[in-house]
């Protein structure tokens, strides 16, 4: 069996470039299969696959939000955290113009313009993550460490 070309991305280049050790772990992708999917392809639990969610607050400023798969975001915890009136996901055009990467693709390394970054602060305490390697299909198993170390996330408590 003909093994699959593993694109190179700006988050793999980032990584390397920073040290990160990793492991990527491609899967077969599907159209809004989510965390889901990949958790289920890859033999995982749900909760080790971390979202890269592209929200914005009221006043447009967008940020990236780092979620366990298996959690959703609390808007208005994160709202009311940030001392903003409302966060709310990004229209996945702006959001791809934001990071340079397709939705479900999104990684939080090698993004286009540097953006805040809030990671659930349960996250941290995890044995290892993935995340996505900014490819569909394609995630990235890291230690919650080497994410803190490189992005330097504010922790929030907001999930649901």
């Amino acid at each position: 069996m003909p093994r699959e070309r593993i694109p190179v991305t700006p988050a793999i280049l980032a990584m390397k470039r920073e040290g990160v050790v990793f492991t990527l772990c491609p899967y077969s992708y599907e159209e809004h299969g989510g965390t889901r999917v990949s958790a289920r392809e890859l033999g995982v639990d749900e909760h080790l696959v971390i979202k890269t969610l592209v929200m914005e607050d009221d006043r447009g400023n967008p940020m990236i939000v780092l979620m366990n798969g298996d959690r959703q975001v609390s808007t208005k915890a994160l709202a009311r955290t940030l001392g903003v009136k409302t966060v709310t996901p990004c229209d996945p055009r702006v959001a791809e113009r934001h990071t340079g990467y397709r939705v479900g693709g999104t990684s939080p390394f090698g993004t286009r313009k540097s953006l805040r970054i809030f990671m659930e602060e349960a996250i941290a305490a995890l044995p290892r993550i993935l995340i996505n390697a900014g490819s569909r299909g394609l995630l990235a198993e890291i230690a919650p460490a080497e994410l803190i170390r490189v992005l330097k996330p504010v922790t929030v408590k907001v999930a649901i």
